[in-house]
């Protein structure tokens, strides 16, 4: 069987179901290669679904800086079967997939080279809870993703240290899930694969972020003391990076009180306004929405502008004529900072 070989040069893509808890675990993955010293380039895709639905998270690793999708997937962690017939469509010859073995499957394709981890079988053995097993088998994975691509694992558990700093008690049972796939694959799985991670230096002096925490902690560093929002998708973790920000960086030392407001609106209307509002009394204030929500907006952004009040609003674009398609993104999606 021939097998897609390659150092510091791959995409892999995981295949999930919403709401399973995978969307941590690899973007763990991502922070893990980047922490190599490799640069990555992460995209999550989520058409607009509810929870138990699929969803997918790709990366493209590249020495040689990257960035972009190219054809075809290298490796493939498939964890939703409702999805596995167009997952294994998209390996490219002589690539990689790795499932949940527990439930043996022929995927009628001789030139791939399939991975077998009883991810369901090692949590159910390991752990009692069921929540628990569900969430767990995410970092299972990751852990024989640790092993397969000579990824050091130490770059993992630091990462799990920090992610739940405050939460010790989580540490344990994470560390422990992580390991329990690591092992697996060192004692069932050697040479499985041929891609691998050589650690390098190439993200030096950089960080890994995207352009909704990025612009979030832009808005800390500008000045912005008043957040006033409505949910709505993809701009809602733009807020909330802000927030989190704003928690670390934006508290009083000496009397815990916080030097920013945060506002969850009633809708798009109120949020514009109340954002206006602070700025016509001497704060600094932004919103941020997506197309409809600036639609709903256009009656106070008129306002802003005749009144010459100074208001920021970052309008994270959805992909998409008109007000766009809710969750669907793709290569054509724009990321537009809006300015009054």
């Amino acid at each position: 069987m021939n097998k897609i070989s390659s150092i510091n040069e791959f995409v892999i893509k995981f295949a999930n179901v919403n709401g399973s808890g995978s969307a941590s675990a690899n973007q763990m993955f991502a922070k893990g290669v980047f922490r190599s010293g490799i640069p990555v380039s992460p995209k999550n895709i989520f058409p607009s679904n509810i929870q138990g639905l699929p969803t997918w998270f790709e990366i493209r690793a590249s020495e040689k800086g990257y960035l972009g999708r190219k054809a075809g997937i290298d490796f493939m962690v498939a964890m939703n079967p409702q999805s596995y017939a167009q997952d294994v469509a998209e390996i490219n010859p002589g690539g990689y997939l790795l499932y949940d073995s527990s439930w043996k499957r022929d995927f009628k394709r001789e030139d791939i080279n399939i991975i077998e981890v009883p991810l369901t079988t090692l949590c159910v053995d390991e752990f009692n809870n069921p929540k628990t097993r569900f969430l767990f088998k995410n970092l299972v994975y990751v852990g024989a993703l640790s092993y397969l691509m000579n990824i050091n694992k130490d770059i993992f558990i630091k990462l799990i240290e920090e992610q739940f700093k405050g939460k010790e008690k989580l540490i344990a049972p994470n560390v422990q899930a992580l390991e329990i796939g690591f092992k697996y694959a060192k004692k069932h799985l050697v040479d499985a694969c041929k891609i691998k991670v050589n650690q390098a230096n190439l993200t030096d002096g950089m960080i890994l972020t995207n352009g909704n925490n990025a612009g979030g902690l832009g808005c800390v560093y500008g000045g912005a003391t008043v957040c006033t929002w409505y949910p709505i998708t993809p701009s809602t973790s733009l807020a909330e990076s802000y927030k989190k920000y704003c928690d670390q960086l934006r508290v009083d030392e000496n009397t815990g009180k916080n030097k920013f407001a945060f506002v969850q609106a009633e809708d798009e209307l109120a949020s514009i306004g109340m954002a206006i509002g602070a700025n016509w009394n001497g704060a600094r204030a932004f919103t941020a929405t997506s197309g409809p929500g600036i639609s709903l907006m256009t009656e106070f952004i008129g306002l802003a502008y005749f009144a010459e009040i100074p208001v920021v609003i970052f309008n994270i674009q959805r992909g998409g004529p008109s007000t766009g398609m809710p969750t669907r993104t793709q290569q054509s999606d724009i990321n537009k900072n809006s300015t009054i």
